[in-house]
C-alpha cells in the first residue's frame, strides 16, 4: 500500500493517510452494534498490550516511509465504540480516521467526538446514518453486511445526522485533512444501474452547496 502512495504523493493537496484498523474475530464479526451493551466483548488488559505493540509497530513503518498514520475505528472490531476508540488513543500516539457512521453503530455521538478528540482527529470518513435502521439490525442480531444490505448509511442530508453541524464542527477547528464521503450499501437486485452514481452526484452537489 505505502508503495502505492509513493506513486501518487505529490499530486495531491493533503498526503495521503496510511489508514490502519483492527480485523476483530469471529465474536465480534458476529456482534457489530453490541459490545457497548456487552463489555465481555471488548479485549482484556493483555488484549490491549498486544493490539497496541501491533499499532505502534505498524505506525512506525509508516513514519519511516513518510506517511503519517492514522486509525479507522470499525464496526464488527475490538475499536467499535467510543470506550474502545479512547483506550485506543489513550495507548497509542496515531490519529483518528472518524467515521460518523461507524461510530453511531458503535454506540457514539459523532458531535461529542468532534469536541472530545478534536486533537486527534487527521482524517475523517463522513456517512449519514438512519438510527432506526441501525437500531432493527441490532435487534435482529445482524452482522455489518445487514447494515449495507438494509441501507443504514444513505446520502448525505437523507438521514438522522446534523451533517451541517458536523461540517461547522470540522472547520471551527481548522481541519485540513482528508474528507471521503462514504455511503457503504449493497445493490438491489432492482436498483438502476447507475444507482451508486446519483447517490453520490447527491452527496457531491451536498457538499458543493457548502462551500466544499
Amino acid at each position: 500500500m505505502l508503495d502505492i502512495f509513493d506513486g501518487v504523493n505529490g499530486e495531491t493537496l493533503a498526503p495521503p493517510r496510511a489508514t490502519l484498523a483492527d480485523a476483530g474475530s469471529d465474536a465480534r464479526r458476529q456482534t457489530p452494534g453490541r459490545a457497548h451493551d456487552d463489555p465481555s466483548l471488548m479485549l482484556d488488559a493483555a488484549g490491549w498490550a498486544r493490539f497496541a505493540d501491533g499499532v505502534d509497530r505498524a505506525a512506525e513503518l509508516c513514519r519511516r516511509r513518510g506517511y503519517e498514520p492514522t486509525f479507522h475505528h470499525h464496526g464488527a472490531s475490538y475499536v467499535e465504540t467510543p470506550q474502545e476508540i479512547g483506550e485506543m488513543l489513550d495507548r497509542t500516539d496515531v490519529g483518528l480516521c472518524l467515521d460518523t457512521g461507524h461510530l453511531v453503530l458503535g454506540g457514539g455521538d459523532p458531535h461529542q467526538a468532534l469536541i472530545e478528540w478534536a486533537d486527534r482527529i487527521n482524517h475523517l470518513h463522513l456517512k449519514d446514518v438512519r438510527r432506526a435502521v441501525i437500531e432493527r439490525v441490532i435487534a435482529a442480531e445482524g452482522v455489518m453486511v445487514d447494515f449495507w444490505r438494509e441501507r443504514a448509511f444513505c446520502p448525505l442530508g437523507e438521514g438522522d445526522l446534523d451533517i451541517d453541524a458536523i461540517l461547522r464542527a470540522i472547520r471551527d477547528r481548522g481541519f485540513t485533512g482528508w474528507l471521503v464521503v462514504e455511503q457503504d450499501m449493497l445493490p438491489r437486485p432492482d436498483d438502476p444501474v447507475d444507482h451508486a452514481v446519483r447517490d453520490q452526484q447527491r452527496n457531491r452537489e451536498y457538499l458543493r452547496a457548502r462551500g466544499l
